[in-house]
Parts: C-alpha cells; structure tokens; sequence
C-alpha cells in the first residue's frame, strides 16, 4: 500500500476516531474475520495485517478497529489496511465557449455544455466520493421544435392562425439560434366508440350540418422536422378540422409516438421542444377500458404511412410512463392550452419535469409569443437526473449557482435564472454501503433534463485488501494446511474453525474442549470473559474499544485497576492484568502517588521549611502544629517577633524577663548588632526567609531587630540603640491650656452677644409692626358737654 495514502487516510481516520470511541466502535461490534470484511463495516475500520499483533486470548475480529485505537495498540501504521476510494476523470472535454455571430459552425455533437464527461470512482462501503460538474448554456444551440395540435372541431378557427406559423416562428426564433428545425403533427381520438361515432356516414365526416370535416383519426405526422418554414405553412393549409364525441381528447397516445419515433419525427440530438395545443383536456390511462381496450400501452413506436396505427389496441399511456418517455428522449414539452383548463394542465406540469404552460388564446394568435416565452423559461433552469442506482448506492447534490447561490437536497439538483453563456457548477456525491453481490463495476448516468448530453459514471468497489492478493493458499501457517494466511491470519477453508484453523467442525467434542478453557480446573469457562472456541478462549469484546479482556484463560483485563481521581491509574500508568504499571516517578497501588519533591519545596528552598517530610508530593508536618501545602502555617504560634523578644532583648540590652537565665535559655541564635535600622537586612536581598520586628520594652522604649534562619542557623540582627520616647514640655502645654480657655471665652462671649442682637432686632421688628396696624377710636367722650345751646322757634316757618 502506497505509504502516503495510508497516512491520508490516517490522518481523516483521527477526525472520526474520538466519536467511534465514545460511541463504541462498530468495527469491533462486527465481528470481522477477514480484512476483505472489516473494511466494509465503515470508512473508519482498518485491518492489522501485522503476523504477532494479537494477545493471548483475543479473536481475529479483534485485527479491526479504528485507526487510532489499531495504533494505540501497538499496530505499526505501515501494516494497517485501510484502502480509500478514488476519482479519474476519463473525459474532461471543456465546455463550448460559441458565439452566433462567428462565422464557424459547429454541429450539435461537436458543443459541449456539461464536464466532466466521464469518470471513474472507486468507492468504498461508508466512504462518499465527491466531483464536481459544471454546466454552460451554449449560444446558438440548436433546436427542434414539433407542434402536435388538436384538430377536433373546437380547433377550427386555431388552426387557420396556424396555417402561417412555419415562417413567422422560424422568423422570430432566428434571435435565438440560427440553427432551428419545425415539425407538424395532429391528434383527435381513438377511432373506437364510445369516442367517435363509427356509424359508416360519420367515419366519413364526423362533423355535423354543412361542415366538410375530414375522417377521425388518432394521431397524424404531418411533417417531419424541417428547416423548410414554407413546407410548414403549405402543409398545414392543407389540414382540416375532424371531430369527435366526448370532450377529452386522445392527446397522449400523439405524445408517446413523437417521443418514442425518433426516426420517423427527425429528431436531433439538440433541444427538444414539443408544442401541445387544445381546448380540451386528455385521457390517461385505464380510460380505453370504455372502449374495450385493456391492453396497456407499451411505449414503441406505431407509426405506419405516419399514422398511429394501434390506437384501438392498446390503451392510453399513463402520466408517470409518459414521464419516463420523454425524459428519456429529452423532450421538454410546452402545453399551450386554454384559460379554461389551464389549472388542470398546471397540475399536469408538476408531474412532467421541464415542462411549462402558457395560456393560448381563443384563435391561437399569441402562440408564437407563447412558445418564445415557454422556452425562455424552460432553457434558464437546469435540473439534474440520474439513472437508476446499484443497490446500496446513493447519491446527493448541491448546487452553487448564479451569483454563488447554494442549493442542498431537492435543491441541489437545480439552478434557475440561468442565462445563455452562464456557467453553474455542482458538487455531488456518491456513496456506497456495501458491495455488490457480483464485484462487477457499475454505471450510472447523470444528465441535465431536456438535453442530450450526460455524464457517464463508471463504478468500482473496493471490496477486498490488497494483501488478500498475496495470501498463501493451504498454509502451513493455518494448521497443515486448513486455511488462506492472508493479511496476517488465517482464512479458514470451509468445515475448519479456530484461530489457526486447527479444529473441525464435525470432529470436536465439546466437553473435552471445554476442559482446557477453564483455569485451574475450576467451574469458569474463560472466566466468564470469553468463549470457549476450539479449545481455546476468544476473549469477549467491550464496548469501548480499548478495553480488552487477555489471558490464556481471559482473567486480565486493563480496566479493572485501582483509579485516583476517577482516573484508571491516576492517570499516570497503564493498567496490565488489573495492576497498575506505573510510569516513572510514580508508585503507589494506583499510581497516584509521585516521587517528585518539587511540589514540597518552600520558598526558601528547604522541602516542607524544614519541619516536615516530602510523601508522594505532599509534606507531611513532623510537629502538629505546623500545618500548610510547605508547613509554613503555625496557627496556634506567637509569631516570631513575640516568640524571640525575651532572648532578644536580653543578650542586647541585658534586661527583660529573662534576664537571669539568658545564658542559658537564650543561646540558640547567633546575635549580630548593627547602629541603626538601615543597616538590617533587607527580605529583597535575601535567599532565606526574614523576619523584621519591632518590640516595647517596659519602659516604653522600641528595639528593632530582624531574625532569620541561613543554612540551619538561627541570626538575629539587632539595633544596638533602644528609641525611647521623650519626656513633655511642661511650658507650653500650660500657655497652651491658658489660651485655649481664653480664646473658648472669648468665643463664648462673641457668640451670645451676636444672639442678643439678633434678639433685638427682631423685638424691635416686631413692635413697628404693630404700631403700623394699629387702629384708634374716633367716637366723642361720652361725658364731654358743649357750650353752646340751639333754640328753634316753633312757629318759625321760615319767611
């Protein structure tokens, strides 16, 4: 195997590795007992070809699993099987870049509008190959255009404003290609009753009154396809109208024979349009029955002197038949119908891929606009089709069209809006579940619908590794020559069983193969951990992948070990027949307990500050008291300061509470004096942990000193001079106890004369108030009496 796909494939292997593993890994769940096998199961499954991969106790199936769980396993890469598809394009023929006004004309089989052309895939089972395809709609394409019309009576006036449209269509359709050919056919009824009348006078003119009709008939060629626009018109002019007596008429039986009589009609291989033209609409199959016709249509051409001459034999065509038929021949069909019946022909172009309806008027006057706007719109979308697919093959598509609009499902297959000389492209994929009973190659055929041209898929299937081509028949190596070695085990011939194919079938006993699987002559087969096959236990598979049961007698395993930290092994060893082999550095029944002492080791260097021991990377305080991850934490302690302020103080200054015994008790530091605190020593500048501190002594005096432990000996440097406090000033706190009480005074008495003036004012406010609103009594004194007295005469009148 070519090393570099291998390690491709290798490399994709690992994408899917880590889902298979969660899920449990369906190449062990399939029990594969040969490489050809395993390797259809899924792309993800490879085959260890490797002589001595297996253990004790593990079955042949257990050669396939994913790649990564294969390598885990200690199967070297070189030595896993695991082929991959491929792709070959055959023929990559580029797409026609054609314009009309070139002088240069090419023929329909020399344009191409679809590429690749052909190509081979080489798939295997879960493994989807993609291609892509393009498609261009070609200028000036060819095309041939039929005009199948109805010719009941109802048609009588349409067919006088067909009569000229040989000229004027070929006129008009001269904007779209320069290459375009005309047919002419006509339809009326099966000549049966209950659809005509067969009475001899009405075979002669089915019309009635004064109308000179022509005899019923089914279907008529009138023309073969042409570029002769006048033969059209002379040849249609001779037509007239017939009749009938039901409504619907026989159109699909003129459908079938213009689709299947390629010869007869003319047809190219360029763009089919087939114009159909009624007032009515249609029979279908199961319809003949009325006329005693039961015989189902079978799709061949019938045409004799250009007359359909089976129509009272064979029933009508059904639309999925009709379907078929013009998608194989890729006609794309225009219905130009009535407003009358345009909802059933609309339902009727749902079910016809590349179909289109337009509306015709009364007298078919528009139909030459109806046929230009018909094929606009039929040429501007292309939709894909494939033929039928092998078993087990399935195919998708997606779209990128204009504008790099995408498509998916359904829509994948097609692109709309497509203009001539725009160029689409589509990626599709093709995938295979599993091989073909037969091994043969297949072909399928993808086309664009209503056009001739199609891609031509030619089908391999890997269904076999390639070191099964070099494996050795009757080996030597599978029991005196009971099996194939191929692909690193044994294929064992039919009838032989076994790892090595060393039992038969027919020959064992099972009780006395049951025997040798029981260890120690005990009442377990296998340990209940596997099967008892051919004397030999075949281990049983776990669902996860790498646990794997092994042993002579399948009583180890490598998931049964002590786990810390919910990790098998603590995630530091492997498990190996339930014990934990642990990697370096680390010891313990599960592995969880390391020997490396960095994790202990304090800020100053010493492992557990000198108070502990290191145990599987954690200290172990040897006082109680100390405690933390490097027994730095002394709860319950004084602190350093306090601890060493008596000794401190007594060997500097020779006072304190240990004053007496300071010899004795306070010996156990070397003490270092310095003049003043600048010269202690800074913690910045030390390797060694330091302590600064600042102690009071009973006369109030402070005494700095720093202690420190440097290569197990205790230092504390101290400042030889004690900073005591001061005795106070007595003058100024007096003078300034003397001017604090005036100054209060004096405030004192600023502050209540400012009151007493406010007081005042508003007194003094208050009374002009009152003067203001006073009001005085204007009324005589009651015991006034005036002087003077008034006497009126009486009898004074006034005179």
């Amino acid at each position: 195997m070519d090393l570099r796909l291998l390690l491709i494939a290798t490399l994709s292997a690992f994408v899917c590795g880590s889902r298979a593993q969660q899920e449990g890994s369906i190449c062990i769940k399939a029990n594969a007992q040969s490489c050809g096998e395993c390797i259809q199961v899924a792309e993800t499954c490879g085959w260890c070809a490797a002589e001595k991969f297996l253990k004790m106790g593990e079955s042949k199936s257990a050669r396939c699993d994913d790649l990564e769980s294969l390598m885990k396993r200690g199967c070297n890469v070189t030595t896993i099987e695991n082929p991959r598809g491929s792709i070959d394009i055959n023929k990559n023929k580029p797409v026609t870049n054609r314009k009309k006004d070139v002088a240069e004309k090419l023929k329909p089989d020399e344009i191409t509008q679809i590429q690749p052309q052909k190509l081979t895939l080489t798939l295997r089972s879960g493994e989807p190959q993609t291609f892509e395809l393009k498609f261009k709609r070609a200028e000036d394409y060819p095309i041939d255009l039929y005009y199948l019309m109805d010719l009941s009576f109802s048609m009588k006036d349409d067919l006088e404003n067909v009569k000229n449209l040989g000229t004027d269509l070929m006129r008009e359709m001269q904007g779209i290609t320069s290459d375009f050919r005309i047919g002419f056919g006509s339809f009326v009824e099966k000549t049966v009753m209950p659809y005509i009348s067969t009475t001899p006078a009405r075979l002669i003119n089915p019309c009635t009154g004064n109308q000179n009709c022509t005899s019923p008939f089914s279907y008529k060629n009138v023309l073969k396809l042409t570029d002769k626009g006048d033969e059209f018109n002379r040849l249609v002019s001779q037509q007239q109208i017939s009749g009938n007596l039901d409504s619907p008429e026989g159109g699909f039986d003129a459908i079938m024979q213009v689709a299947v009589c390629e010869n007869q009609i003319g047809w190219r291989n360029v763009t089919r349009l087939l114009v159909f033209s009624t007032d009515a609409g249609f029979h279908f199959a199961g319809d003949g029955k009325l006329g005693g016709i039961v015989l189902p249509n079978d799709g061949r051409c019938h045409l004799e002197n250009n007359m359909y001459t089976m129509s009272h034999y064979y029933d009508y065509p059904s639309i999925a038949h009709l379907v078929q038929k013009l998608s194989d021949h890729n006609i794309q069909t225009i219905f130009a119908v009535t407003e009358e019946f345009q909802p059933v022909y609309k339902e009727l172009k749902n079910l016809i891929p590349k179909s289109a309806v337009g509306t015709l008027s009364s007298n078919s006057s528009n139909v030459i606009k109806l046929i230009i706007d018909a094929y606009n719109s039929l040429s501007s979308e292309v939709i894909l089709e494939n033929g039928r697919l092998p078993e087990g093959v399935s195919i998708t598509y997606k779209s990128i069209c204009k504008n790099g609009v995408e498509g998916t499902g359904e829509n994948g297959r097609k692109c709309s809006n497509i203009s001539i000389g725009d160029e689409v492209s589509f990626k599709i994929s093709v995938e295979s579940q599993k091989c073909p009973s037969h091994g043969k190659p297949e072909v399928i055929k993808i086309k664009p619908l209503g056009f001739t041209e199609e891609v031509e898929v030619v089908l391999n299937f890997i269904c076999d590794c390639e070191c099964a081509a070099k494996g050795e028949p009757n080996s030597e190596k599978c029991h005196e020559g009971n099996g194939i070695f191929e692909c690193g085990a044994c294929k064992c011939n039919d009838g032989r069983i076994g790892r090595e194919c060393e039992c038969s079938k027919d020959e064992v006993r099972t009780e006395d193969l049951d025997a040798n699987c029981r260890k120690d002559n005990g009442t377990d087969i296998c340990s209940n951990n596997g099967d008892c096959v051919c004397g030999t236990c075949e281990c049983k598979k776990r669902p996860t992948p790498l646990e794997i049961y092994t042993g002579s007698y399948c009583e180890c395993d490598n998931f049964n070990c002590d786990r810390s930290n919910n990790k098998l092994c603590g995630g530091h060893g492997r498990c190996d027949c339930r014990k934990c082999v642990c990697d370096a550095n680390y010891t313990g029944s599960a592995c969880d307990c390391s020997l490396e002492t960095a994790t202990c080791l304090a800020k100053n260097g010493q492992i557990c500050n000198g108070r502990g021991t290191c145990e599987c990377g954690i200290c172990k305080c040897t006082n109680a008291k100390f405690q933390g991850p490097t027994c730095e934490i002394c709860p319950t302690c004084p602190g350093v300061c306090a601890e060493h302020k008596d000794c401190v103080q007594c060997r500097a200054f020779e006072a304190g509470e240990k004053k007496d015994t300071c010899k004795s008790a306070c010996n156990y530091f070397q003490l270092i004096k310095v003049k003043d605190r600048d010269k202690l020593p800074q913690p910045t500048d030390q390797s060694f942990p330091l302590t600064h501190c600042k102690e009071r002594d009973a006369n109030d005096c402070w005494f700095y000193y720093t202690y420190a432990i440097r290569n197990d000996t205790k230092e504390v440097y101290v400042v030889e001079t004690l900073e005591c406090p001061a005795g106070p000033d007595i003058i100024p706190i007096v003078a300034g106890v003397v001017a604090g009480i005036v100054l209060i005074g004096l405030a004192l008495l600023l502050i209540w004369k400012l009151l007493m003036i406010i007081h005042d004012r508003r007194e003094f406010a208050k009374f002009e108030k009152e003067k203001m609103n006073a009001k005085w009594d204007t009324g005589e004194n009651p015991i006034y009496k005036s002087a003077v007295t008034t006497v009126v005469n009486p009898k004074y009148e006034g005179k």
